[in-house]
């Protein structure tokens, strides 16, 4: 989020060069997903952690050195934001697959909320952090912000002490495109987990889209400061530890369906109050505060809960590829959304395109309606050889 910032304080970028910017930045989810799935199966999930984590460390530690010595411009944000998104695919596919490698399946959705939790709570102060240093601080050190982050992170994993093996499937299988083909084929013969990819492709296009929107809504029509967007979207981070805390209840009381639905139906459609925003900074700040609070909290439930899903239907030796199929299809999209986001900016105003891109987010949560994820009830863990076509939950 920081390096889109960048651009919309410090470089004045317009509308098409925002969403080209994020486009950049996601592509490697498009090119890289499935790959990264197959290579998680083959290797410890903490190994491919911490060298993620310290890649993205030296890269930002580089732009920034490069960027004082040379400038920092669009150029240099588009390698950047391209090399930090492939080894982000890496390490969000190893962050999925290893809750189940390292927990009892009972304890998937407890893992997750704890997971979650402990990541939101990094996002209340980082957001609020990034925007106030573009604002105060060059580019090239706002962009490096995020490094005393990866560097803790690193050295946290590294503290894993518990033995994780890999799954012995994997180590016989050694053709790539093989194990993608297996990936594939478990997520599209199992109705719940490809309505999951199909809600998610809808939701995040749509968000993608509306994120290049936003960050230009927030400071070109609502006048906002770097350091007010920061702490505008810094909302997103207690909202979302709190869904967070209500993923590990609310599943097991009113069944996956019921919260699947209704949480997406809220967390989606609060969004669309945002273009109908005027008025003074007083005024729009606390309801911008508010706003990502809410989405925050019932998008984390929604994370949370589908994670729980994808996780007890899947056997562990293809964990990461099944993860990797479903964020290829749920994000492998976003850079298109991004690219149509600046688009509708350039052409049809900012609060218009805002609005647009918001009420595609609803398509989500009505995918889920119709299918028969909705009628998922509360959960029981599900065996490890548990075939595409079984049930999750009971109804």
């Amino acid at each position: 989020m920081v390096l889109p910032l960048i651009a919309v304080v410090t470089l004045n970028a317009d509308p098409g060069q925002v969403g080209i910017l994020r486009a950049v930045g996601q592509a490697p989810i498009l090119l890289l997903s499935l790959f990264a799935g197959a290579w998680v199966d083959r290797w410890r999930t903490r190994t491919v952690m911490v060298v993620a984590d310290l890649g993205r460390a030296m890269v930002l530690s580089g732009a920034a050195v490069a960027g004082i010595l040379f400038g920092f411009g669009l150029p240099a944000l588009l390698l950047v934001a391209f090399a930090v998104g492939a080894l982000s695919v890496f390490f969000d596919m190893a962050y999925q697959a290893s809750v189940v490698r390292l927990v009892k399946r009972s304890q998937l959705v407890q893992g997750n909320s704890a997971l979650e939790g402990s990541r939101s709570a990094a996002q209340i102060g980082g957001l609020a952090l990034g925007g106030m240093l573009v604002t105060l601080l060059s580019a090239p050190i706002a962009a490096a912000s995020s490094v005393p982050f990866f560097v803790l992170s690193f050295l946290s994993i590294r503290r894993i002490r518990r033995h994780e093996s890999v799954p012995e499937r994997s180590k016989r299988s050694p053709r790539v495109w093989g194990q993608i083909h297996e990936g594939l084929r478990f997520v599209l013969g199992n109705t719940s987990l490809r309505t999951v990819g199909l809600a998610s492709a809808a939701f995040q296009f749509s968000f993608a889209a509306m994120m290049t929107v936003y960050l230009l809504f927030l400071t070109r029509e609502l006048h906002l400061t770097g350091s007010a967007v920061g702490l505008a979207l810094a909302a997103t981070g207690p909202g979302a530890l709190l869904g967070s805390l209500l993923a590990a209840r609310l599943p097991s009381r009113f069944g996956y369906g019921t919260v699947l639905v209704s949480a997406a139906a809220l967390g989606d459609g609060v969004m669309l109050c945002v273009p109908a925003l005027h008025g003074p900074s007083a005024v729009t700040i606390p309801a911008l505060v508010a706003v990502n609070f809410v989405f925050g909290t019932f998008g984390q439930l929604v994370n949370v809960t589908v994670m729980a899903v994808r996780q007890a239907i899947t056997p562990d030796a293809i964990q990461g590829r099944v993860a990797a199929t479903i964020t290829f299809a749920g994000m492998g999209l976003t850079p298109l959304g991004s690219l149509l986001g600046g688009f509708l900016g350039q052409e049809w105003g900012l609060r218009t395109s805002l609005l647009v891109t918001a009420a595609g987010m609803m398509l989500s949560p009505v995918l889920m309606a119709l299918s028969p994820l909705a009628r998922l009830g509360r959960a029981h863990s599900a065996p490890h050889d548990t075939p595409p076509t079984a049930p999750l939950c009971q109804p």
